[in-house]
């Protein structure tokens, strides 16, 4: 629980007992000192406490009116001291809330390269989870505002806004972000809004999802650097699944979204090298170092080249593709200061 919240909220509960106290003292002081009833005693405790102005059920003797004046003064303080804290307790509330948002929003402020994820259904959860495995900085853009309690239990970073308007992609950061994943379910509006998209950040990576193959070449058309057929690719791995089912088995243990083992790593050139001079696959002997395997490379180009020759030389800009058990990912992480 917030600490501001648990503090005003011992406040309250002792703003109640001080009524509850007070409460008491009345009742029996006007049953033993005035001799009411049990009701009557009750009744003039209530008119008492709340000032309605009623007049007493019988009048009053010089002991009584001591101890009204007694219970007046007293029921002022402490019901003014009630309702200030219950006021500033609701009050704070609100702010708290307002706090919250201006938190967050200041840490989607402070963002670079992050990723943009448009949607938080499936397939949007889906990437944030991957995401926060590879811990990889985003921001999550929902327009339905019912998701909000998901969002927050799941604590990621996220602004409640149509995707479609502009500013609220600017509120997300999209122009300093290097990765945009539009996974709404709808095509027309992954269309419009990767067509946003790409006019405010002409460099940023977009990855949309499409439910139809006749949105493709659309959303490509757009903008789009990749486009994603969830149904297709769904479809097809099931049929692998029948053709060559160990080595579908196999690929999906490689890295499951979800989990947090990661067996496949992504690694540009220059994070191995550093400032020396550019050497070959063999040179790198990662085998040895890290015990991963390198089964694949991406040229400066954007060429793949799998199961590369060992005297490949590297050049800049390129990426190697390597594999190994989740300890052995994180010795290469480690040992080049990979984040």
């Amino acid at each position: 629980m917030n600490p501001l919240i648990k503090f005003f909220r011992t406040k309250i509960y002792t703003a109640f007992f001080l009524l509850a106290v007070i409460l008491l003292i009345g009742i029996l002081g006007y049953k033993f000192i005035s001799d009411y009833s049990w009701v009557d005693a009750i009744y003039m405790t209530v008119i008492t406490l709340t000032t309605v102005g009623f007049g007493e059920v019988v009048p009053l003797d010089y002991n009584s009116k001591i101890f009204t004046i007694f219970l007046i003064l007293a029921s002022v303080v402490i019901m003014g001291y009630a309702l200030s804290i219950i006021t500033e307790y609701i009050l704070s509330k609100n702010n708290l809330e307002e706090l919250k948002y201006k938190k967050m929003q200041k840490e989607i402020n402070s963002l670079k390269n992050h990723v943009v994820i448009c949607g938080y259904g499936r397939n949007g959860k889906q990437a944030a989870i991957k995401l926060l495995t590879h811990k990889k900085s985003f921001v999550v853009i929902e327009k339905n505002r019912d998701m909000e309690e998901r969002l927050r239990l799941d604590n990621v970073p996220y602004i409640i806004g149509n995707a479609n308007e502009d500013d609220v992609l600017m509120q997300a950061g999209v122009d300093r972000a290097s990765n945009f994943i539009s996974a709404l379910p709808n095509d027309a509006d992954n269309l419009f809004v990767v067509l946003s998209t790409r006019q405010i950040n002409k460099n940023i990576n977009i990855i949309s999802r499409a439910s139809n193959e006749s949105s493709y070449d659309k959303l490509k058309f757009a903008g789009a650097n990749n486009v994603i057929l969830p149904d297709k690719i769904g479809g097809d791995h099931m049929a692998s699944l029948v053709v060559v089912p160990g080595l579908m088995e196999f690929l999906d243990n490689l890295s499951i979204v979800g989990k947090s083992s990661i067996n496949v790593e992504e690694v540009a050139v220059e994070k191995l090298f550093s400032r020396q001079k550019v050497k070959t696959i063999k040179d790198l002997d990662l085998r040895k170092k890290t015990g991963c395997t390198i089964i694949g490379y991406k040229d400066e180009n954007g060429e793949y080249i799998v199961n590369p020759e060992a005297e490949l030389e590297l050049a800049t800009n390129s990426k190697i593709i390597v594999l190994g058990r989740p300890e052995q990912i994180k010795a290469l992480n480690s040992a080049y200061n990979i984040e």
